[in-house]
């Protein structure tokens, strides 16, 4: 390095390699693989798409916030409290980032307050889940080394981690990027956090920003088909 300058060091995630935007041709590569692909329905429809999104997520999202508020009740938090206590379906991998293929799992984590206990999902929120019409297939895996309860809703296979963390209540608008999400935590949520929707989090936003940038220059994707 000129003047003994030491090479600048990246931990974790390395530099981009270009953060060139698609060019012209990038983009008409890309239409012509879309239309190569679609007839072997490789790709979700927007009725799908708006299935996963409103019948099954949405759904699942408003089933957690409705128990988060029952429990909340039976440990005695004042009326006030449970009226704002929140809780939140975050979902990660393959869908989370947009490349999921048609009729994929949907990886999702389930958060709570504080005094939401592992031992009250994996209880009471799986008989709620159990009496749920549309969900079949219900299976809780508790002793795995990320604990996970496993169904199906309304056709869609969702695999669901649970992670309590140290706040009174879980707004809508939570973000889960930074490590400080992490203190107080036990290793089972610091798991399902860390390990995956953490890491998707941080990491989404860059790949799609930089690295499919990158796709489109070595193999002719843009960010069009990834989306």
């Amino acid at each position: 390095m000129p003047g003994g300058q030491q090479p600048q060091k990246h931990y974790g995630i390395t530099s981009a390699i270009s953060l060139a935007p698609p060019r012209e041709i990038d983009h008409l590569y890309t239409k012509k693989l879309c239309d190569a692909m679609k007839p072997f329905g490789v790709f979700e429809d927007e009725e799908e798409l708006n299935h996963r999104l409103l019948a099954v997520l949405g759904k699942l999202n408003n089933l957690v916030k409705e128990w988060i508020a029952e429990i909340s009740e039976l440990k005695n938090l004042p009326p006030s409290a449970i009226s704002c206590v929140g809780g939140k379906i975050f979902t990660f991998g393959s869908y989370r980032l947009g490349v999921h293929t048609k009729g994929a799992d949907i990886d999702a984590l389930c958060v709570a307050p504080r005094h939401v206990e592992r031992i009250d999902f994996f209880q009471s929120f799986f008989e709620k889940l159990k009496q749920h019409e549309e969900i079949k297939d219900l299976r809780a895996v508790e002793d795995a080394f990320v604990p996970v309860i496993k169904f199906k809703f309304d056709g869609i296979e969702i695999d669901l981690l649970f992670a309590r963390l140290a706040l009174q209540s879980i707004p809508d608008n939570l973000d889960l990027r930074g490590d400080s999400i992490l203190k107080n935590l036990d290793i089972r949520c610091i798991r399902s956090l860390n390990g995956t929707v953490l890491f998707y989090c941080n990491l989404s936003n860059f790949i799609i920003k930089y690295f499919y940038s990158y796709l489109s220059k070595g193999f002719g994707f843009s960010t069009g088909i990834l989306h």
